[in-house]
């Protein structure tokens, strides 16, 4: 199994969404930034490290919103998902084809990895 983390950034009314470039598995579709957690790095330590990696931001990490596990026909991933919030930078496009801040009601707009389904499925009955 594969631990993976991601961050729910919320600005305003707004939570912050990622779209997975063309080249890479799951291409094109829409997920939260993240990715995996390496040998000896805390959950927190992956995501600051992944969120400078992709976004140039630094992360101030809150507690767990969920986390679900996910069979893909590749891999098995553990994702547990912090609140989060920027603590310095601006969101630059390093690693993702698009960023987009959208409002609940805006999820069915957007084409998701999988592994995301059920913590849309929270947002959308927690803020909606």
């Amino acid at each position: 199994m594969t631990e993976v983390v991601a961050a729910l950034i919320w600005q305003g009314e707004k939570f912050m969404i990622c779209q997975r470039p063309a080249h890479k598995a799951r291409g094109l579709l829409w997920e939260f930034v993240g990715g995996k957690v390496e040998h000896a790095e805390t959950k927190e330590q992956a995501l600051i490290r992944e969120c400078q990696e992709e976004l140039a931001v630094t992360l101030s990490v809150g507690d767990v919103f969920m986390d679900v596990v996910h069979e893909y026909p590749d891999l098995t991933v553990h994702l547990t998902l912090f609140n989060a919030t920027i603590s310095e930078g601006e969101p630059q496009k390093l690693e993702h084809n698009d960023i987009r801040w959208i409002t609940p009601s805006e999820i069915q707009n957007y084409e998701f990895c999988p592994a995301d389904e059920e913590i849309l499925k929270e947002i959308t009955k927690r803020y909606e």
